[in-house]
């Protein structure tokens, strides 16, 4: 049964959280140092958003648990969060804060997301092939020994998460909750991603 509930969220175009992942952040704006307040003498829960291209929320982000933060000498927060479910925004609340404030309504779509994932259907060593080229063109210096032990369902989200797309594509990736699509969608941006940079570089 879906759960509405108001929580401070944090708009940041890039980053984007799945359930059951951890996204560290480093808190130094104002604004979001007293989100962090807020949170912490709540529930420990916040939003995590991105914004279109015309400034407007999109309606679908992800809530975390804060489970571990410290604050810096210099008035930082460095902060972990913890995935716990998909939201969609029902209003934005006004607010003395300022933060922001939405009314939200979630459920338990990554409980869904485990169901619907059917490591049959998954070749990892695919995936890991259509990634390979992608991610050495941006890191070559990533470690494929520690991305291969990485178990299929936390390996998805981690790439996900992890690449540097457009906030769009990241958007797209974030509201498939079928961990099997996901995978499908994201080797289909790795080759579009690869494919424009050869043609960039053929250009130029």
């Amino acid at each position: 049964m879906a759960k509405k509930m108001l929580i401070p969220i944090f708009p940041l175009n890039g980053a984007i959280l799945f359930p059951e992942t951890n996204l560290p952040l480093n808190i130094f704006e104002e604004r979001y140092i007293e989100m962090i307040d807020f949170a912490l003498g709540k529930n420990k829960l916040l939003g995590m958003i991105q914004t279109k291209d015309n400034g407007d929320l999109y309606r679908v982000g992800c809530i975390g648990r804060i489970n571990s933060f410290n604050e810096t000498k210099d008035g930082r927060y460095i902060i972990n969060l913890r995935g716990k479910n998909h939201f969609s925004i029902l209003k934005e609340v006004p607010s003395n804060h300022k933060f922001r404030l939405v009314e939200s309504v979630f459920e338990n779509i990554n409980i869904i997301q485990d169901k619907t994932f059917e490591l049959k259907k998954f070749n990892k060593e695919l995936f890991i092939t259509k990634y390979r080229p992608y991610i050495k063109r941006i890191n070559p210096s990533i470690d494929f020994n520690l991305i291969n032990k990485i178990e299929p369902a936390t390996l998805i989200k981690f790439i996900a998460m992890s690449c540097p797309f457009s906030s769009a594509d990241k958007q797209m990736l974030l509201e498939t909750f079928n961990l099997n699509d996901l995978a499908h969608k994201l080797i289909t941006l790795f080759e579009y991603y690869s494919s424009t940079s050869k043609n960039e570089r053929s250009v130029n």
